[in-house]
């Protein structure tokens, strides 16, 4: 539809467009910038014309210039459209919808995941801006807890405090420098691994998690030999690879979203799946803005839903106090 039916009462939107086009002077700009299409523009301001019975614009092919009426009504139509918006505002503000912007970190902002989840929000909250930040694995804890960001973005398992949401599995690859022997295989073991040193994160990040993502222990108990390589970002691991300084394991959509030379993608036949989640500090669980991501992502969770804890992960291995 191109627009309203006609009546007695003009439309906020329609006052909306005359406010544009007093700005722009010009049918075809005040168009462009609010992504409608030139014609639909013009049936909407001869519609509010006709809603006031009076011409509020003279046409030319040179130009367009605001009648004396046009001129007149111009403040007016001002207080109206900001009156709109301030009661539009307040009706978020009683049914809880965040105000301005909603903060959501990840430390790979690139996964697809990230993306449905914002157009879940902005389709539910068209005024709501959705900000996305880069976090380190560090920050990813810390931003949360401080209030930097609303939420994040981030695998499973998170620290005590952190509530989650799933939204979605991963299988599990390992990323191994391209001239090592088992670079050219299509699947390995967690066994055949057992003897490669892994490049770890910094005891910064919370234990539970930063184990977790090293396999640690691995199925037999056994200990993993860690290089001296601890990294913050995700980046820092793959240079470190690239550099055969040791492997990594990470979530198999880094095959496509990560291509790099010097580095081979290979999956890991008995790791578990990672788990995709939605996280927010306990604390600020119903703040508008985590309550607003809590509901967008309500309707991806479920979707290849799987135990994040593998058979062989203890479930009662937990972070200590000291960490």
């Amino acid at each position: 539809m191109d627009g309203e039916p006609g009546g007695s009462d003009p439309s906020v939107r329609q006052l909306r467009l005359l406010l544009v086009l007093a700005e722009e002077l010009h049918f075809g700009r005040a168009a462009r910038r609010l992504y409608i299409s030139q014609p639909a523009f013009s049936r909407q301001i001869r519609r509010l014309e006709d809603h006031l019975g009076v011409v509020l614009l003279e046409r030319s092919t040179r130009r367009v210039q605001l009648t004396a009426a046009g001129e007149a009504l111009l403040p007016r139509v001002r207080a109206m459209v900001e009156a709109a918006d301030q009661l539009r505002e307040a009706v978020r503000a009683e049914a809880g919808a965040p105000a301005g912007r909603v903060v959501l970190g990840c430390y790979i902002t690139a996964l697809p995941v990230i993306t449905a989840l914002a157009e879940r929000v902005r389709a539910r909250h068209p005024g709501v801006e959705v900000v996305l930040r880069e976090v380190d694995f560090v920050e990813q804890t810390a931003a949360l807890l401080d209030g930097r960001v609303d939420a994040v973005v981030a695998y499973a398992p998170m620290p005590p405090g952190i509530q989650t949401l799933p939204l979605a599995t991963e299988r599990q690859v390992v990323c191994l420098w391209e001239k090592h022997p088992l670079a050219g295989r299509t699947s390995v073991s967690v066994a055949e691994l057992a003897h490669l040193p892994v490049i770890g994160v910094s005891p910064l990040v919370a234990r539970v998690w930063r184990d977790f993502w090293a396999a640690d222990p691995r199925p037999d108990g056994a200990p993993v030999t860690y290089t001296g390589h601890a990294t913050t970002t995700f980046e820092g691991g793959m240079s470190a690879v690239i550099q055969g300084h040791g492997i990594r394991f990470v979530s198999a959509g880094c095959r496509e979203l990560f291509p790099r030379p010097g580095i081979r993608y290979v999956d890991v036949s008995d790791t578990p799946v990672y788990t995709a989640v939605l996280a927010w500090s306990s604390a600020r669980r119903d703040t508008p803005e985590v309550a607003a991501l809590r509901l967008a992502a309500g309707g991806m969770v479920g979707r290849g839903r799987t135990d994040p804890n593998p058979r062989w992960w203890h479930t009662e291995h937990t972070e200590s106090k000291g960490d």
